[in-house]
């Protein structure tokens, strides 16, 4: 078991504010008192609401046993794990890499997520025999979990924004090993109906070979080729890239959720499984420089704005989702111009913002139980983060 997956539903219409982006930004003064001189920047205005919400995440969610370690949820509850899984820990770790693009004091945050990810590092590996993350902590702080390949192709690509961003060449050989790991997660039984594709998780109750276990994995391998330039990296991802395109993507262009051994399609739309395919698509044409690549991207990207942001979809969505798919927008924009697509990741921001989030706590809130996911807090401090940062930054997002 790890964090849910379930969508999660909020109540109130915004699809004019994010198609528009017209919401106005909280006042510098709803995050610290007001000083002399001109009202901050839309950037500087993300930038505190970035760091704020992050002081929360480690205020309310953080643990003080030395580990670095955050909980699943706040308030905890008795029958909660003494520690998060480790998909919301990887993304409290990408928060803190996204504001240190534009907090160099945020360095030393990101550090010491760095060393809380690697509780879960398992050397020995799972079923394949190699090495990656545990979905739990390991020895001393737990004692592991079923190993799943889109919590590592996460991480994978946090090392990667990390080496493209500070040059941290044990972060670049960290996310060599974890594509060697996804690359072992990849189904050769020719018996199976729709062969291929990585699958999710080694975990034995979960046989399904999804968008999100394959798409990523070809993000890394793009950006591992963009890097060190060895062929076999771009190949790998065309390969995956190829198998998703044809047992996956609906014919509106946008991708269903997963396939299972019998052929039978999981038709459920994620925010996150378009995102990912339009970032492949993009980092597709900057290694080949084949437009085809880019017109793909702009087709999915079109499509998912009308399904989403024009159909009102957005804010029943997971944020961690969101996250992941405004990201691959603004990598896409980083190419094609625009800001079509920025305006409606700013809306959203706006929208939770101003009434997804309890002033007083700094905490968000989209559960009806009341509680906060540590990757729901980590989520939306991405997002905040990412527009605050300058254009000439988005061609290292994922």
């Amino acid at each position: 078991m790890r964090s849910s997956r379930l969508k999660l539903s909020v109540t109130g219409a915004v699809v004019a504010v994010l198609a528009a982006g017209t919401v106005s930004a909280a006042s510098p003064e709803a995050i610290r008192p007001a000083g002399p001189g001109r009202p901050d920047s839309p950037a500087r205005t993300n930038e505190l609401r970035a760091t704020a919400t992050y002081e929360a995440l480690e205020k309310y969610l953080g643990t003080t046993d030395g580990s670095g370690l955050f909980h699943e949820q706040y308030p905890v509850a008795a029958a909660d794990n003494p520690y998060s899984y480790e998909w919301p820990l990887s993304q409290v770790h990408i928060a803190a890499l996204d504001i240190s693009a534009v907090d160099p004091h945020y360095k030393s945050k990101l550090a010491a997520t760095d060393r809380a990810q690697e509780h879960y590092w398992n050397p020995a590996g799972g079923t394949t025999g190699v090495a990656g993350y545990d979905s739990y902590v390991i020895a001393p702080y737990g004692t592991g979990g079923d190993l799943f390949y889109d919590d590592n192709e996460w991480v994978g690509l946090e090392k990667v924004q990390d080496y493209l961003q500070h040059h941290d060449r044990a972060a670049l050989s960290r996310a060599e090993q974890i594509f060697t790991l996804v690359d072992s997660g990849w189904d050769d039984d020719p018996s199976h109906a729709a062969p291929g594709g990585v699958f999710w998780t080694q975990a034995p109750w979960s046989q399904d070979r999804n968008t999100v276990s394959n798409m990523p994995a070809a993000e890394l391998g793009l950006r591992l080729y963009e890097i060190t330039g060895k062929r076999s990296y771009l190949d790998d991802a065309l390969r995956f890239y190829d198998w998703t395109n044809a047992n996956l993507q609906s014919p509106s262009g946008l991708y269903w959720d997963n396939v299972k051994l019998t052929g039978d399609i999981d038709q459920t739309f994620w925010t996150y499984n378009q995102g990912v395919p339009i970032g492949v698509n993009v980092l597709l044409y900057k290694a080949t420089h084949d437009r085809t690549y880019l017109a793909r991207a702009e087709r999915i990207a079109k499509a998912a704005y009308t399904y989403y942001v024009t159909g009102d979809k957005l804010t029943s969505q997971p944020v961690y989702f969101n996250s992941i798919f405004f990201k691959n927008l603004l990598l896409l924009e980083s190419v094609t111009g625009g800001h079509k697509y920025q305006q409606a990741m700013t809306g959203y921001a706006d929208w939770v913002w101003s009434s997804a989030r309890d002033p007083e706590t700094g905490l968000v809130h989209f559960d009806t139980g009341g509680t906060t996911q540590s990757i729901q807090q980590a989520a939306a401090a991405q997002i905040f983060a990412t527009l605050a940062w300058p254009r000439s930054k988005w061609s290292t997002l994922y």
